[in-house]
């Protein structure tokens, strides 16, 4: 019996960004250099599949310092940041700390702690709870930033004095929605000053790019994703709103659905800047379970950012900067 034609249109950028890469590398360097345990505090990244493999080479996660045993095995900070009170109570318990923080979150970090130091009130466009907003809101003291999610929130801000104000935003936002939310606070408080460059993150930038690109010409996207991954649900989001219908996040191929994935003939691929491309290929076979599948690539942008490890896991003579 043969399988009815499906086109499976593949984007690029997907998948792993270099903060991503740099946070698991980390985890295995340590691995490698140290032995095991290495703890690890909090999913280093935003996906199951990733810290499972880590967890089987040795890596424990815990969701705070108190379940760290005293001793010399390292505790990494994950990729999404931490508040300050972390490393202080790490060095207060002579913990050895190795920090993952994505460089591009350090950023954000450091604007924030510049604008304070300014004497301004910081507005942090983010999500509520998300693991870098609790980060970059542990900067500074309490509250020295306040939190907005939407244009609605920004419309209702009542700021201190509207005179004194800077943003920030989590790096792994939609451009489109921050963009009105930013227009919004721009229109209320003319003064108000942003990042130099924009806070959203070139691997968030161009993965919703990518879909954007494809949006039209699909009857439904899947992005391979974990479900608390920020990046993730914003593809998913992107893709709806700019001409696909059927938009799915999937961490691994056993959670699609056939039932509403029937009678296609065009479908997107993305996945979040966490997930790795085997979970990718793993997703494209088991479309040619139910469908003649013929892959299309469509490439956006070649994408070659690197970032370096900290001092304490590079190899001898690797330069610091």
């Amino acid at each position: 019996m043969s399988l009815p034609p499906l086109k499976i249109l593949l984007v690029a950028p997907r998948g792993f960004c270099a903060g991503v890469v740099r946070a698991v590398d980390i985890v295995e360097r340590a691995l490698e250099i140290y032995g095991a345990p290495v703890y690890v505090r909090h999913e280093i990244v935003h996906n199951k599949f990733v810290v499972d493999d880590l967890r089987a080479k040795g890596a424990i996660f815990v969701d705070e310092l108190d379940e760290v045993p005293p001793g010399e095995h390292p505790v990494i900070f994950s990729a999404h940041g931490v508040p300050k009170s972390v490393p202080a109570e790490a060095q207060r318990r002579a913990l050895f700390q190795i920090d993952a923080t994505c460089p591009l979150v350090t950023k954000v970090h450091m604007e924030a702690q510049r604008h304070h130091e300014q004497g301004l009130e910081i507005i942090l466009i983010g999500h509520k709870g998300h693991p870098e907003v609790v980060g970059t809101m542990g900067q500074l003291p309490a509250k020295a930033i306040t939190l907005i999610e939407t244009v609605a929130d920004a419309e209702q801000l009542t700021p201190r004095d509207p005179a004194k104000l800077a943003f920030v935003t989590q790096t792994t936002l939609s451009v489109d929605d921050t963009k009105d939310v930013i227009a919004v606070l721009q229109r209320r408080f003319p003064d108000i000053k942003g990042p130099t460059r924009e806070d959203i993150c070139y691997a968030t930038t161009n993965r919703q790019e990518a879909v954007k690109s494809i949006a039209s010409q699909i009857e439904a996207l899947i992005v391979v994703g974990a479900p608390n991954s920020s990046n993730s649900k914003r593809l998913v989001e992107v893709g709806m709103k700019n001409g696909c219908p059927r938009g799915f996040l999937v961490q691994r191929a056993n959670e699609l659905s056939w039932s509403q994935l029937k009678g296609l003939t065009c479908v997107g691929l993305s996945a979040g800047a966490s997930a790795p491309e085997i979970l990718v290929n793993e997703i494209i076979e088991a479309f040619r379970g139910h469908y003649d599948v013929t892959v299309e690539k469509v490439v956006l942008r070649e994408e070659n950012v690197s970032f370096k490890l900290p001092r304490e896991l590079r190899p001898q003579g690797q330069p610091s900067a």
